[in-house]
């Protein structure tokens, strides 16, 4: 893989303190999947009595990992449950010899926890199209196994990056009547991401008591409003994977129907799904695209995402260049229903465009000095209806070809 130097200029100031989350610990070694000495695999295990929800990767040529994880996701089980990820190697587009590296981890971890292997979840992340050398893996099951640790969360989110130039995590607290609840998640993702979730690897834990059904109902609902709404290259992976843990030790109950703990976690899956943006390969502007006015919130989210994808318009955003004319094209071809003459864009709170022709009191200049900023926001109003979107994404750079150009070196 590329070799990255620096760390996104988007980055956070630093990695947040995540709290213990009762009932998961974790570990993280280098197993040598595909560079010696590199931190690469990790494992979490969640407590008996634990429940698991997630959301994959639509992928026609999704993964091995994946395809496992959805055969399983749907159990209830008292038992607890582990989840093993390893980078450097996606597994996919491996076949046979797929399926049994999945099956060999699984094996392995379920004699090393004494948990089923059927509560076993794994993911890979990295190359497409070699076969994944698991016995690297399954001989540190056991070091895993003994080094678990429930303060060890930020070592495990290094251990999952590729092209990543930071750690993604994030953590937050909510006040129910029956008391308060922790969440806490990392993530990583840097590049091939596109809404069709997941878009990336994130595994997200709580000290709320939620039955599977009601977690999974959440994590869905809440995925396609956060990490479905993000895109960095327009490509989805092949290993894409949201899990997420509800260990029940505070216990605190929450339902599918609790606002307050469903806004909580919105707002964290919001946050690990803008560092993603802002660690795009390459990226040096984060830009919100927001659609209103459209026939429909279905053809709002066809306008936003045409524009968010537009190479031609993230390297206007690239060069500081406000080349409004190319948002108008990346409307037209969309494909949803427009209309020249009733569109109105902005840079920010500038008016640059309405009633099918440059606003009036526009000036070049002041759109120049708009997009010198680090964080752009793009609004586009279609005069049609009253559906609405917002999506993410960020600005396409020279740093985009060299970093997956020489991806596999």
């Amino acid at each position: 893989m590329a070799k990255i130097t620096s760390v996104s200029p988007l980055a956070p100031a630093a990695f947040p303190d995540l709290p213990v989350i009762d009932g998961v610990r974790f570990a993280s070694a280098a197993a040598g999947v595909r560079y010696e000495g590199r931190t690469d695999v990790m494992l979490a295990l969640l407590a008996p009595g634990s429940t698991v929800a997630g959301v994959f990767t639509r992928s026609a040529t999704r993964s091995a990992s994946v395809l496992d994880c959805q055969a399983k996701i749907g159990a209830d089980s008292d038992d607890g449950a582990a989840i093993l990820v390893n980078s450097g190697n996606s597994n996919a587009f491996t076949g046979k010899a797929g399926d049994g590296s999945v099956a060999a981890i699984c094996d392995a971890v379920a004699a090393a926890t004494g948990l089923p292997a059927a509560r076993v979840f794994t993911s890979s992340t990295g190359v497409i199209g070699e076969r994944l050398p698991h016995d690297r893996i399954t001989a540190k099951i056991d070091a895993l196994v003994a080094d678990l640790d429930a303060a060890k969360a930020p070592e495990a989110a290094r251990a999952i990056m590729t092209t990543d130039t930071f750690p993604k995590g994030a953590c937050t607290t909510v006040s129910l009547p029956g008391g308060g609840v922790k969440i806490a998640g990392f993530a990583k993702g840097s590049g091939m991401i596109a809404p069709d979730m997941a878009t990336m690897l994130v595994y997200v834990f709580t000290d709320a008591k939620i039955a599977r059904a009601d977690l999974q109902t959440l994590v869905g609902g809440i995925n396609d409003r956060t990490f479905n709404c993000i895109t960095v290259d327009s490509d989805t992976s092949t290993s894409d994977t949201l899990l997420m843990g509800a260990t029940g030790t505070s216990g605190v109950e929450v339902t599918a129907e609790d606002g307050a703990f469903a806004d909580a976690l919105e707002g964290l899956f919001r946050d690990l799904a803008h560092q993603v943006v802002r660690d795009g390969e390459g990226a040096t502007k984060f830009v919100t695209v927001k659609v209103t006015g459209a026939a429909s919130d279905a053809d709002a989210r066809t306008h936003a995402l045409a524009i968010a994808n537009s190479p031609l318009v993230k390297t206007a955003v690239a060069g500081e260049d406000p080349n409004w004319g190319r948002i108008v094209m990346a409307i037209g071809k969309s494909g949803a229903a427009a209309d020249r003459d009733s569109l109105s864009i902005r840079f920010g709170d500038l008016l640059v465009a309405e009633n099918g022709w440059v606003a009036p009191g526009y000036r070049e200049e002041d759109g120049a000095a708009l997009m010198k900023r680090p964080e752009i926001d793009i609004s586009v109003d279609i005069g049609l209806g009253t559906g609405s979107a917002t999506v993410w994404t960020c600005d396409l750079t020279h740093g985009y070809i060299s970093i997956n150009a020489d991806y596999r070196s």
